[in-house]
Order: C-alpha cells, then structure tokens, then sequence
C-alpha cells in the first residue's frame, strides 16, 4: 500500500481519499526551499457536511464494537504504522521543514508508541465498583462513547497531534472528523489510510483540509458533532470555545505556552545549559511547551547565557533532509517573518540580542538559507518581565534570559504570564524540587529536564493554555460520557420515600 499518494485529493470521507468542493487550489509548500510539495483543492462547508454524516453513519457499529475488536485494530494500526515509519518521516520533513532526525526518533516513533498505548488503553475503561450505596439499590457506572468528535490540530506536529486526537477518540467507541492545519495536511491524510488499511470501519476516522474561517468554523457550529477538540493559539481556541458553546458541544483546549526555565543557584550548570539549548530549539522552538523564558539565579546567570550562547552559535542550520542537520526552516516565511518582528521590537526596547537574531545566509551544508524560512537560534537578555518577548508566544528558536534574586521571586517570575502548559526547575536540593512541582501553575512540570513526553502520562495546560488532556487514560476518559444505572434490588412497591411525596407514613 502505498500511503504518500495524494492525487486523489486532501479530503479522507468514508474511506476514500476525494478532492476538496473549495474554489481555490492551495500549495503545500516546503519551507526549507519554497517548493510546492502538494497542490490540492481545500474543503467547503459541503465536503464538511459529507464528512460529518460519514462519521455519524459509522457511529452505531464502532460505538457498539466491543474494546477488544478497538484494541484489536490499534494493534493493527500501530504495526502498519511501524512498517511505513520512514514514508513517514520524509513527508512530514518536507511539510513542516523539520530535520529528518526529528522526524525520525521522535515524530514518528512517538506516534506508534501512542497508537499501541491506546490499543490497550482501550479495553481498560475505569469506573466506580458496582455496589450498594443506598443498601436499596445496586449502582453502577457505564462509561459511553460522546458521538461524532471534531478536531482540529496544528502545524506544528501534524503527525503527532492527528494521532493525539484521534486514537483516543475511537479508542472509546467515538468517530471523528479531524479538519489538520492546511499548511501541512499530508501526514494526516496518511494517518487516516492507515486506519482503513487496519481495518477501522469507513467512515470512523475521516479528515478535511480547508481554512480555519470555512471549514473549521462549520465543523466546530456542526449540530451533527457532539464534542470539539482543538490544539491552537489561544485566541483561536477562544474563537472554538465561543462557537462550541452555542451548541453545548464538550469542549477540549490545548492552546498556547510560554514555558518557564527556572534554574536554582544549586544547579547543575552544564545540565541547565544543555536542556535549555534543546528545550527551546526542539522543532526550530514551534512547540508549545518549549523553553521560552529562562530565570537564572544570580550567581549562575552569567555562565548561563555565555554557555547558552556558545551552544547557539553552534547549531547547525541546514538541509532538513541531512542527518547532521540540527535546526529546520520555521514552518512559513509569513511565520519566520513574524518571529523576527518580535525580535526587531525587542531591540527597539533595549534588549541585548546575544546572539542570533538574523536569518543567515549558509547552512553547515552548503544549503542557500535564503531560499527558505530559517531564523537563526536568538538568546535575549536585559529586558523587562512585562515586555512582549516575555510575556508573548513566539513560537520560534528565541530563549529570553532573566534573572533572579530569592526563590520567592524565581516562581514568582515563573507563574507570571497568562499561560500554564508546561514548566522545569533545575537543582540538586529536594526540597527547592518539591516547592516548584507545588508552586509552578503549570500541567507538566519537569525537575532537571524540559520536553520528554510519555503515552502513559497526561498532556494539558492550566490558565489560558487551555483545559483537557491530551495522552494517557485521562485523555481516553475525555472521549466518553458517564451514566449512572440505578438497580432497584427490594422488589417493595410501596417505597418508604415515596411518602414524601404523596400519603401518610403508616
């Protein structure tokens, strides 16, 4: 099976990949050179509509499969997806820009991990015991799938965040509809293949690619769609909130970081340098929870930004395709462009830019920079808490620097922004370790590390960063509605309660 052809069209309906209703063609465009990968035809509200009944014609068969035969198709999923890792990989590569050893030993094995937790994670639906809790009655509680899901997922980690938000989904007996972002479909579109080639019924897992303003918004106003996934910006999932609401769809929102790097003075130094330099850059630093703002105890904080700074100047832009690649092109020119806007603004606020802050012109290979969206890895110090490189989402290879006197104002510093995804403290002392995964307002709080996820533990934010969670049985509780059932176990008809309402006690 060939999974990378995408002649037939970017929509993925009831099992057949078909073009898109919508008027205009639309590049996919490569971003380390600017060639088109894909010309395809994005979704109207019409192809919209098709793809919602599919999933809602599917709904009655998969919601009443048994998890066995669920589990048992993930198994299948996972192996296909196993066998096709390197397809993949170079899709994915030349969609995002992303550099093939990211796509290599983290997109996509990442995603088989997921897809085989979800496997068994679907026979595993947790519930009180069934018992007596009134004497007079036996409960107990069903877990049930919500509908038709509608989901939309990013640029950023097309791949992963499709799996995100379909395999617990119709782990849990859903169907989905799942609208990728347009710049970076394909990947999706592969994903959803798979699915028909494990044998997932047509119709339960169908894809469209159109824009957010058309196809998005109708899916997520869909009164045919009973709950609504979104991973995005934050004012975007605003926008998703406000139209989910007006039809009382379930809503789950993973929206926007500004993740805090706060390193104690007990610190190992060299450790601290290293995952700062990794957790901001990781995807040319288009990841939600990657380090964006790093407060450094004064007695550290001037090796810190010379040990940062040296580790920046040696990263190796380049050919996302050559292994020895470290750091991609951003995922648009409009976004690499808009990256370096908060940057120039910061320099017209006194900012130091130590390093960075430009395009470039060669890579490590050779590679003509120019031609594509690249933005070299940029350190910033001395500049305000307040200021908009601070307490902004820039969404590119740019750390900010501060630093700070007591612990009081280190997690302090670090809760101060509109955001909670993710977060890392770094020191040797329990106690400091302790009081941060206790003070820090944030879903994932790492201690001397900042990035690694795992299948089995939960991915979701606090504040404006949004509610739900993505991963592990948590997020397969999400997918599934509960219902109380209420045994009467006396056989009496005339209940002594009922007197509470009409006639006397004997």
């Amino acid at each position: 099976m060939d999974l990378t052809s995408f002649t037939d069209g970017a929509q993925y309906i009831a099992g057949k990949q078909t073009g898109g209703s919508g008027s205009e063609p639309f590049d996919v465009v490569n971003p380390a050179d600017g060639s088109t990968v894909e010309r395809v035809r994005l979704a109207s509200t019409a192809d919209v509509d098709a793809a919602v009944a599919a999933a809602g014609a599917a709904l009655p068969e998969w919601s009443r499969a048994t998890p066995g035969s669920r589990s048992e198709a993930l198994l299948r999923l996972s192996a296909i997806l196993a066998d096709h890792a390197e397809d993949f990989a170079r899709v994915e590569t030349a969609q995002t820009g992303k550099p093939i050893k990211l796509s290599t030993e983290f997109d996509v094995p990442g995603t088989i991990d997921n897809t085989a937790f979800f496997a068994g994670a679907a026979r595993n639906l947790e519930g009180k015991a069934a018992g007596e809790y009134s004497g007079d009655h036996t409960s107990y509680v069903r877990r049930e799938p919500i509908g038709v899901v509608g989901s939309i997922s990013p640029w950023n980690y097309p791949l992963q965040m499709a799996a995100w938000k379909i395999l617990p989904a119709i782990a849990a007996g859903n169907t989905i509809v799942l609208k990728p972002a347009e710049l970076t479909p394909l990947t999706s579109l592969m994903f959803a293949r798979a699915c028909t080639e494990a044998g997932i019924p047509d119709g339960v897992v169908n894809v469209v690619t159109g824009a957010g303003r058309t196809a998005g918004e109708h899916l997520v106003s869909h009164p045919g769609v009973s709950m609504v996934s979104f991973t995005g910006s934050t004012p975007v999932g605003k926008r998703v909130a406000e139209l989910a609401t007006a039809t009382v769809k379930r809503t789950h929102l993973e929206l926007g970081g500004k993740a805090p790097f706060v390193v104690f003075e007990d610190a190992d130094l060299d450790a601290a340098v290293h995952g700062a330099v990794a957790g901001s850059l990781i995807n040319s630093g288009q990841d939600c929870t990657a380090a964006t703002r790093a407060y450094v105890q004064r007695p550290l904080y001037e090796a810190f930004v010379a040990g940062v700074a040296e580790l920046f100047a040696a990263v190796r832009l380049g050919d996302p395709l050559n292994p020895r690649t470290d750091l991609g092109p951003l995922v648009s020119f409009t976004h690499r462009d808009r990256v370096a806007g908060f940057v120039e603004r910061a320099r017209g606020y006194g900012a130091r830019v130590v390093t960075g802050g430009e395009t470039g012109t060669v890579g490590h290979d050779g590679t003509d920079l120019t031609r594509g969206a690249y933005y070299r890895p940029t350190l910033i110090t001395d500049i305000a808490q307040d200021s908009e490189v601070v307490q902004g989402e820039i969404f590119g290879p740019v750390l900010v620097v501060l630093p700070f006197d007591s612990d009081d104002e280190g997690l302090r510093l670090a809760n101060d922004t509109p955001y909670g995804l993710a977060a890392s403290a770094w020191t040797r002392d329990i106690q400091r370790s302790l009081r941060a995964t206790r003070e820090i307002a944030a879903g994932c709080v790492w201690i001397n590390d900042h990035i690694p996820i795992i299948s089995e533990m939960p991915h979701g934010g606090y504040k404006s960063s949004g509610f739900g969670k993505d991963m592990s049985q948590y997020s397969l509780d999400e997918y599934t509605q509960v219902k109380h059932v209420m045994y009467d176990i006396t056989a009496v008809a005339r209940k002594d309660w009922h007197r509470t309402v009409f006639g006397d006690r004997d």
